[in-house]
């Protein structure tokens, strides 16, 4: 997949490639007590990401992954998508100038439940395999990473052409 807009109209080169990052997240462990879990990312190129979690309940994993990048604002903020072996989905979004990571981690439930399983290294051929494992446990796990960019062509309140629902509907 492409870096949207593509590398030539961004600073993709000067912004991220070979840009290798530690980050702490604040957090708490099971006790309740702060701790710092510590990640480091390496964006390897325009379509690949490596990265290694040393801290909290995936430490231990090791990992690289076909990766999707969209440049927000040129020189300040980056986005990367990435889908796991695991069935987790992963958003990162990187502000330079704040030096800041914000992520959204979608968590397949093999992976959250028996996150020691999801340690190791996907070099290791029987790491790999237990992960995919992960990725059948639960029942989203066919999915496939999309990153796009619209512009806005019209600007309006109400439903327009679509039909009204009723909120007592079920919905997933």
């Amino acid at each position: 997949m492409p870096v949207i807009p593509s590398i030539q109209a961004t600073p993709f080169n000067t912004d991220i490639r070979d840009r290798h990052l530690l980050y702490d997240y604040d957090a708490r462990n099971a006790n309740g007590e702060p701790e710092k879990w510590r990640y480091e990312m390496w964006f390897y190129n325009e379509d690949r990401i490596v990265y290694a979690i040393h801290g909290g309940p995936m430490a231990g994993r090791k990992n690289f992954q076909t990766a999707t990048y969209q440049c927000i604002r040129p020189g300040e903020l980056w986005q990367c998508n990435w889908l796991e072996e695991t069935g987790t989905i992963c958003s990162l979004v990187y502000d330079i100038p704040r030096k800041r990571i914000t992520t959204l981690l979608g968590f397949s439930k093999g992976h959250w439940e028996d996150n020691e399983a999801a340690h190791g290294d996907k070099r290791n051929p029987d790491d790999l395999a237990r992960w995919r494992g992960l990725a059948g446990i639960g029942r989203q796990v066919d999915r496939t990473l999309l990153s796009e960019q619209a512009d806005i062509v019209e600007d309006f309140r109400g439903p327009g052409d679509l039909e009204p629902i009723d909120m007592s509907w079920p919905t997933l």
